[in-house]
């Protein structure tokens, strides 16, 4: 894995420990529904999967917006099976947007760490002990996966969002060399604090708003640790 080049670290992140993750550090996961009946019971057992395997802290908010689908009663279901504590259901009552799924989701996580990925199978969590060991290694304050090099890759996207995320990622790089290879991708390690922060300076929606994180992350000073290849649940 290639050495991440990142901008100065943030006070913080100087007095944190390097190598590995504390006891006292948690991790939630925000994962923003719409019309994800199928693709939950899997996403969540792979999360669940993982974290056990790993050993490290965690939490799944699902935060469904008035999918018409049944989301909301799978992920009722899932919250009993696995326990409240390890699954929580944070509704809203109609879709309305991203970054707002976020704020709602930080409004009830506990971790000091937020993982956001997708639920539709195009993240696998397999991935997950990797960015907390990278950004432990770093002092990261955001682990960025990638789909641009190596095996990386996605599933089930047409040509068009294909061409569409390559032709966006390729001139931003040119034009604002952000230091991370795949800025509309939607799986990421966050401090909770520069989440949080991040998020209410963003004025962007829909894909663009990914894009968005990452360059104001950079013009804040806060440190990027990239280059993580990951692909999806069907690989």
């Amino acid at each position: 894995m290639a050495a991440e080049e990142a901008s100065r670290s943030s006070p913080r992140s100087r007095r944190e420990p390097k190598g590995r993750a504390s006891r006292q550090d948690k991790y939630s996961v925000l994962l923003p529904t719409y019309n994800e009946r199928e693709n939950l019971p899997f996403i969540v057992w792979l999360l669940v999967k993982s974290f056990s395997e790993s050993g490290f802290n965690y939490e799944i908010i699902i935060i469904d917006d008035g999918s018409p689908d049944g989301t909301r009663d799978i992920a009722e279901q899932l919250e009993k099976i696995y326990g409240s504590d390890r699954i929580l259901l944070r509704p809203r009552e109609k879709k309305l947007g991203l970054g707002t799924a976020y704020i709602h989701g930080m409004k009830h996580a506990t971790g000091n760490y937020i993982i956001i990925m997708d639920a539709d199978l195009s993240h696998h969590p397999k991935f997950i002990p990797e960015f907390i060991r990278k950004q432990k290694e770093g002092n990261f304050d955001i682990v960025s996966g990638t789909r641009y090099r190596g095996n990386g890759g996605v599933y089930g996207w047409d040509l068009k969002r294909k061409i569409i995320s390559r032709v966006a990622n390729f001139i931003t790089q040119i034009l604002l060399r952000p230091g991370a290879s795949d800025l509309t991708g939607s799986f990421r390690l966050y401090r909770k604090e520069v989440l949080q922060k991040l998020i209410g300076k963003c004025i962007s929606k829909g894909y663009v708003f990914q894009m968005e994180m990452i360059v104001r992350a950079r013009q804040l000073n806060y440190t990027i640790g990239s280059n993580i290849i990951c692909g999806s649940c069907l690989w």
